[in-house]
């Protein structure tokens, strides 16, 4: 095919009544016109046409008229051939679909499989395989298995093959899974083998003692470029495991942790280290295995992949504790923080006389046990020495000083001698005023009055006014810093509002400066949004006049609709605000009702039903509260919020098939939190996990 047939109809075609990522996609035909040309201009314009139609792995409109002059771009057979069937591929991949119907580009790439399937011969071995990789993503059950079969027994290349053997398994999974059977042998090559282990995974096979030779004997396995385009398939133990686990029985998971098992006592670095990748994410997705893996990977604590594991699993490797605190105590300081910090996690009263002895040396396992989303540190008094010591040092930093003042705010009365060093370091470090007050609050009367006084003088922010309003109930400090930052400008206005709801009724003269910092833009910001939430609630705990707390949450909520995703979780505040106005909020109901529909807002949104209604089943539908709050935990939308409202629901609300259900997110073996921070997402798995046991 000429560049002329290629670009046929290019320049007639209305562009600019499609749209791409940046907007109508006017720039389309210049771009595929350099990229058919070749040349010096040719490798910047598929990279902007990556961006453009296929950005960040989403397609829009633009791309479904863009995949022809591709194909026929592609058939032409000029130099860059790969990387637009790479592009293609790539597109007919994607289910991240923007304003188009579902499958619409994949379609349009598979009538394009007419002119493709000749590459499928051509001389060049990456040309052939990206040409099978493309056309096993059209999911085309007709035409493309025809092709790839008919290429399965004329090509030689290993890698080409098992290219071919992965997108066979795409569009024809059963008969590529009946190929699969003749091909683990060790005389197989080792990418072919790679590939018909994945493909069996794919078509269900049961996992035989032959698939778990042929898995061990391929490790290390990355260096192999087997569907080398997919991000799941570089990591080809990691995605073993992965589809093991998801299959979701006793046996396919005792599979799999014998393969890691044996993986993780290999002699070769290289194989423990693929074998740790991939047991960091089986311990992610299933509960038994820690208990099952940590025997293996225990050993191996000196090295940082290990440690780094053990310290996810926290509690769950207690096992490692002795491995860990050996390593803890070497003369190495890089190699024993390290240890350390693990240690913090994995058994915190063990490592608190370590931390104690070297704490000016250990700033990985400070930060690890002032870890503001960890479980409280357990107090130790030599630990607390060490703490009003290392706090009396000149010249620490910012994140140290959070650190060491977060521990004395947990242990509270405990850590009563540091008070000296929390006043000290207050001018320069307002956050230590939290910890103050924490201190002193069961203190004897006189050091009440003592940290009172020094909140007191300190008092120009309004988290150390609200401190002092803590500790003592004095209200007019705080008042005071309200006023100052209402008057300051927007940026302060959500914190203030806060702090001025806690003060109640002795806040009524701040109420017209809160009501003149309601927004009134039709497109409002985040931060102006948080603004009026915290307005509203602040105008209710104040005077307790419902009306505008009413009126502006109800325009929060009408300014927030259309599902967009940078307004959920504000959405989220909103839906909680109106639950701390209980009955007065019922004009709210017919807009609470339209977010129960949403994964991401019906916990929050049945939560405060149930308060708002104090619960009327004549007003309220308790089933469907609790089969959209299950649904939302069941797709990981927010586990927590629906653990909350399942909590307040109680079981007397459930059907017995949600009961069920709900039985199954807390017993079952796959682990229902799958994101957040590292080192906290196996712990909030265990503790939603006791929640719903108790329901």
């Amino acid at each position: 095919m000429d560049l002329a047939d290629a670009l046929a109809g290019l320049d007639a075609h209305p562009w600019a009544s499609v749209s791409h990522a940046y907007g109508p996609a006017e720039d389309l035909p210049d771009l595929l016109r350099a990229l058919a040309e070749g040349g010096g201009d040719a490798e910047e314009a598929i990279s902007e046409l990556y961006s453009c139609i296929l950005h960040q792995g989403t397609v829009y409109p633009a791309s479904v008229y863009a995949v022809p002059y591709l194909a026929r771009i592609a058939a032409a057979a000029r130099p860059g051939t790969a990387e637009v069937l790479c592009l293609l591929g790539g597109l007919a991949e994607s289910d991240d679909e923007w304003e188009i119907a579902p499958g619409a580009v994949r379609a349009a790439v598979a009538t394009q499989i007419p002119l493709l399937i000749t590459l499928l011969a051509h001389e060049d071995m990456n040309v052939r395989l990206l040409t099978a990789w493309t056309l096993g993503h059209t999911r085309n059950a007709e035409a493309a298995p025809v092709a790839l079969w008919s290429r399965w027994t004329a090509e030689a290349d290993p890698g080409v093959r098992a290219e071919l053997l992965i997108a066979l398994g795409r569009v024809d999974l059963s008969g590529a899974a009946v190929e699969t059977r003749a091909l683990l042998g060790a005389d197989t090559p080792a990418p072919l083998r790679l590939a018909a282990l994945l493909v069996a995974l794919a078509a269900g096979e049961p996992w035989t003692d032959a698939h778990h030779d042929t898995a061990l004997g391929l490790l290390p396995a990355r260096e192999f470029t087997v569907d080398r385009y997919s991000m799941h398939h570089r990591e080809p133990l990691h995605a073993i495991v992965d589809s093991l686990l998801r299959r979701g029985t006793e046996a396919d998971r005792e599979a799999a942790f014998a393969l890691l098992d044996a993986a993780l006592r290999d002699d070769r670095p290289e194989v423990r280290a693929e074998a740790l990748s991939a047991a960091d994410h089986a311990c992610y997705l299933s509960r038994s295995a820690p208990q099952r893996l940590v025997p293996a990977i225990a050993p191996l604590a000196a090295e940082y992949p290990a440690s780094n594991l053990l310290g996810k699993l926290g509690p769950a490797a207690a096992e490692a504790a002795p491995v860990l605190a050996e390593l803890a105590a070497q003369p190495n300081d890089e190699a024993a923080d390290q240890a350390l910090a693990v240690l913090v996690r994995v058994a915190p009263r063990q490592a608190a006389p370590l931390l104690a002895r070297d704490l000016d040396r250990r700033p990985r396992a400070l930060d690890a046990a002032g870890d503001f989303q960890a479980p409280a540190f357990p107090f130790d008094p030599a630990l607390l020495a060490a703490v009003r010591a290392r706090l009396a040092t000149d010249g620490l930093g910012n994140n140290e000083t959070a650190d060491l003042v977060h521990l004395l705010r947990q242990w509270g009365p405990q850590a009563a001698a540091a008070l000296p060093e929390l006043y000290a370091v207050l001018p320069g470090f307002q956050h230590a005023a939290t910890a103050i007050a924490a201190v002193a609050a069961a203190g004897p009367q006189a050091k009440r009055e003592q940290a009172g006084a020094v909140l007191r003088a300190a008092a120009g922010s309004l988290m150390v006014a609200g401190a002092h309003h803590d500790l003592t109930g004095e209200t007019d400090v705080l008042l005071d810093a309200v006023t100052k930052a209402l008057a300051a400008g927007p940026r302060e206005v959500a914190e203030a509002a806060q702090a001025a709801a806690a003060l109640g009724a002795t806040a009524a003269g701040l109420l017209p400066a809160l009501r003149a910092a309601v927004s009134e833009d039709d497109e409002p910001t985040t931060p102006q949004l948080d603004r009026d939430i915290a307005i509203a609630t602040a105008l209710w705990q104040i005077d307790g006049d419902a009306e505008e707390a009413v009126t502006i949450l109800a325009s929060v909520l009408d300014r927030t609709t259309g599902n967009q995703l940078w307004y959920r979780w504000t959405v989220v505040r909103a839906v909680r605000a109106t639950a701390l106005l209980g009955a007065a909020a019922r004009p709210l109901i017919p807009r609470l009702e339209q977010l129960l529909d949403d994964p991401d807002k019906a916990p929050a949104t049945a939560l405060a039903l149930l308060t708002i209604t104090d619960p009327d089943p004549d007003v309220v539908d308790f089933e469907r509260l609790a089969e959209a709050t299950i649904h939302s935990a069941e797709t990981g939308a927010d586990i927590s919020g629906a653990c909350e409202a399942l909590q307040a629901l109680g079981a007397a609300a459930l059907s017995t098939q949600q009961r069920l259900r709900v039985a199954e997110l807390a017993e079952g073996d796959r682990r229902i939190v799958g994101s957040g921070v590292a080192n906290s997402i196996i712990r909030e798995d265990e503790r939603l996990r006791a929640i719903l046991t108790t329901i």
